[in-house]
Parts: C-alpha cells; sequence; structure tokens
C-alpha cells in the first residue's frame, strides 16, 4: 500500500494500480465526491491508468448520475464492487447501467484484485 486516507465519508487505500475504498454506512455518494476521486487520481496516478475498488461492507446509497463524472475520468480503467451481500450486488448492477468504463462485481477483495492486477500494466 502506498497511502491511507481517511476522509469524512470514507476510507482509502491507495496502492500501485488501484485504489480500495470503503464508504462510511448511511452516505449517499453524490457527484461532489467525484472531486475526491479527481484529487486523488492527479496526486497519485497522474498519467497512469488505474482502477477504482469499492468494497462495500457498510450499507449507503450511490446517486447513479455519480457514474457520469466518474466515466470522464480518461485513466480509469474499470471500476469494480466487491460486496457479498445480494442487495449491494443488485444496486452495482442497477449502476452498471450508468458507467461507460468497464464495470465488475466481485464476491471478495482478493479475487477483484488479482483481476486488477491482470488488466492494468504498471
Amino acid at each position: 500500500m502506498i497511502d491511507f486516507l481517511k476522509l469524512d465519508f470514507c476510507e482509502i487505500q491507495i496502492h500501485e494500480s488501484y485504489v480500495i475504498v470503503t464508504i462510511d454506512a448511511g452516505i449517499t455518494v453524490m457527484p461532489k465526491h467525484n472531486t475526491v476521486l479527481v484529487n486523488i487520481v492527479d496526486t497519485y496516478f497522474r498519467n497512469r491508468e488505474f482502477v477504482y475498488i469499492t468494497h462495500r461492507i457498510n450499507s449507503y446509497a450511490v446517486d447513479p448520475s455519480v457514474y457520469f463524472e466518474t466515466s470522464k475520468i480518461k485513466n480509469l480503467r474499470a471500476f469494480v464492487v466487491v460486496s457479498n451481500d445480494y442487495k449491494a450486488k443488485s444496486n452495482a448492477e442497477v449502476e452498471m447501467l450508468f458507467s461507460s468504463k468497464p464495470f465488475k462485481i466481485f464476491d471478495n477483495l482478493e479475487d477483484a484484485v488479482s483481476w486488477t492486477k491482470s488488466i492494468v500494466l504498471v
């Protein structure tokens, strides 16, 4: 791990070719949260591809319009949701419709990271 950030709405683990974000319980992820992601990209992934992994261990909501902005991040290679909760995975399947980036859903973090490493060249 390169860095760890604790923000007022999430925790972010920054790795060489991906980030793992754990959103706090009760949050509604809105387009304004993309500003944080863009700042992280500018700081840690300038001119390098990366994958955004959201580890959904807490219950929270996502405004699907967030994906319109997220999809504009040029070096974002893919978006990954990790959860073994049926409802969270069902929600992610709906969210997938709003993303123009590759979007995968995994049951566990290890499989998500393994897949991520197979698609991003560092």
